[in-house]
């Protein structure tokens, strides 16, 4: 990458950055000002941006947020508000304030033996609406939850937490992927044994994608990856690579090549081939699919940082053409999984030892 493209992307995720901070009021899509998945999927980003750039006020920032809505945390103890707290193991490490990590812990130890599961062991997808999905799986939950108790299995070097990590893990891509294609369905129900409106979307791949390198990685020298769940990975990702179109994205549902292109869900999916590629899992031509994607979302920020062409926030809809009739609007979500795909041009450079995936 040039010195130039390496500047548009600093540049384009400095803008993101300020536009997710300023936030929006009342806004459901962009108020920041919320202990929820939506900013805390953002928080996540901008965790992983201080990481790349050092920028103090990037840190300064994150705290201040977590002390003017922490009050907010018990209100809905629920699997989608677990998402903020992935920030606490890196606040602890970056701060030493041990108050991080003894929340961590409370909220892991909820998870392990309170937090409703399905008859098949794997985390009922709750959320903070009025709505239950009662016996449901969902893709979003292994990015909203199952990372942070990777995280804190790393954090406080405890095999509970790795291996509860580990096995939703597994038990998502059981239940969830598809065997012909390789691609995700966004939902089971464990009631009914099926996958409802069984649609392949877009932002669902996305949120295992980019999230199993990253778990895999918090888990390296505590616990071995089953080959099973490597090979389930890999197929993932070949799977995704053949339904990306010339333009770098993918639609909204990812096998319905004349639906609409949505935004977050693409730069979730090419973050993923970034990660992958740079644990030398997957050969070049991942880092080639990724580059495109990353034209495209250059494209669709605009000049105040605000990331265009993301799906509003999306439960298992009823058939596939819902899915690509669904709004669009901006989201500290969609900028969240903009801003983690150009953090992986901020980060230091690939690994060039890929495997031939």
């Amino acid at each position: 990458m040039t010195r130039t493209h390496e500047q548009a992307c600093a540049e384009a995720a400095g803008r993101i950055v300020s536009f997710m901070l300023k936030g929006q009021p009342g806004d459901w899509g962009m108020d920041i000002e919320s202990w929820d998945w939506n900013p805390g999927v953002g928080m996540i980003a901008i965790l992983e941006y201080y990481e790349c750039t050092r920028k103090p006020e990037v840190l300064d920032h994150l705290i201040k947020w977590e002390e003017r809505n922490k009050h907010q945390s018990d209100r809905h103890k629920v699997i989608n508000t677990m998402a903020p707290y992935s920030i606490y193991p890196g606040l602890y490490e970056l701060t030493g304030n041990a108050y991080y990590v003894n929340q961590a812990v409370r909220v892991g130890d909820w998870m392990l033996t309170e937090a409703p599961k399905t008859r098949e062991g794997a985390f009922e997808h709750t959320v903070t609406e009025p709505d239950v999905f009662a016996e449901q799986v969902w893709a979003d939950t292994v990015f909203m939850a199952v990372l942070f108790l990777a995280r804190l299995a790393r954090v406080t070097a405890n095999r509970k937490y790795g291996e509860e990590a580990l096995r939703q893990l597994q038990l998502h891509f059981k239940l969830l992927q598809d065997e012909k294609t390789g691609v995700l369905f966004h939902g089971w129900n464990c009631a009914s044994g099926n996958h409802m409106s069984a649609a392949r979307w877009g932002r669902a791949n996305a949120w295992v994608a980019l999230a199993t390198p990253m778990i895999l990685q918090e888990l390296e020298g505590m616990l071995a990856v089953p080959e099973t769940l490597m090979g389930r990975y890999l197929q993932l990702l070949r799977g995704l690579k053949t339904y990306q179109a010339e333009n770098g994205l993918w639609p909204v549902v990812v096998d319905r090549r004349h639906f609409r292109y949505e935004m977050s869900g693409s730069a979730g999916i090419a973050c993923g081939f970034l990660k992958a590629a740079k644990k030398g899992w997957v050969d070049d031509s991942y880092v080639a699919a990724a580059d495109l994607t990353l034209g495209s979302l250059l494209e669709s920020i605009d000049d105040n940082g605000c990331v265009g062409g993301v799906s509003g926030g999306t439960p298992v809809l009823p058939s596939e053409e819902a899915y690509n009739a669904f709004e669009i609007r901006p989201t500290q979500y969609g900028q969240g999984l903009a801003l983690l795909l150009l953090n992986e041009y901020l980060a230091p450079q690939l690994n060039q030892g890929g495997t031939t995936s």
